[in-house]
């Protein structure tokens, strides 16, 4: 399941949607849940969790992908321990640029490239390294915004290669909701919770006929089976 959010025009702006999107093992998107709720409330994305707990999501999501600063990740730990994490590469970026100058956002955002596009775990780990040898001493905030989630940032490793476009950023969810969004900036006025959502849950069942699958549809019944991936590969097991 992803835990991404839905910003929406409501009464109260410090509010907006909580949405979970899950892959079936067959490679198709669908919506589990979603609730007005705060972002950085673990009590919101916990109710929501529990919801769908309840209507059916009994086994733990393999991965759970999401933004690092929403209230989700205590929540999942809460509800579904077991289930891994992965922070969005798109936002980490965003939050690690933005505490460095314009003049080297370039040259940065081009290492981290070194790092999530590494083709193995081992050597994301040494362009990690590499970064925060090169840009420490200048911009530690930086570095540390990067290496303190490092275990949540590499999760994707332990997964199909197959899979790893759509584990390393909410892009998944983002493009699902990018009809919905566009219709609720365009709405002029305050809108209800109720009206909010009875308007996000029509455009979805509208935008679901076109969603695509997710890549790798060969590989989900594997993960779904509790297959072991290291780097990408199917790990055999022999007698």
């Amino acid at each position: 399941a992803d835990g991404v959010f839905l910003q929406a025009r409501m009464e109260d702006h410090s509010e907006c949607m909580l949405v979970l999107i899950g892959a079936t093992p067959e490679g198709k998107k669908e919506l589990i849940g979603f609730q007005v709720g705060m972002r950085e409330s673990t009590q919101s994305w916990h109710e929501l969790l529990v919801e769908a707990k309840t209507r059916g999501l009994k086994i733990a999501p393999e991965i759970a992908v999401g933004d690092g600063a929403l209230g989700f990740w205590k929540a999942l730990d809460e509800v579904f321990p077991a289930t891994r994490h992965q922070r969005c590469w798109v936002h980490k970026t965003a939050n690690i640029l933005n505490k460095v100058a314009v003049s080297v956002q370039a040259s940065m955002k081009k290492d981290l490239r070194e790092v999530y596009l590494a083709s193995n775990r081992a050597s994301a780990e040494v362009a990690i390294d590499v970064f925060a040898e090169k840009y420490g001493a200048k911009y530690d905030k930086a570095v540390e915004c990067l290496t303190k989630d490092r275990d949540a940032m590499l999760a994707f490793y332990e997964f199909p290669a197959e899979h790893w476009d759509h584990l390393r950023t909410t892009n998944p969810i983002e493009s699902v909701f990018a009809t919905v969004r566009h219709r609720t900036v365009r709405t002029k006025g305050s809108l209800s919770s109720t009206t909010a959502k009875l308007m996000v849950f029509k455009l979805l069942c509208a935008a679901s006929k076109t969603w695509r699958r997710l890549k790798g549809t060969n590989q989900l019944p594997k993960v779904s089976a509790g297959v072991r991936f290291e780097n990408g590969i199917e790990v055999i097991q022999v007698p």
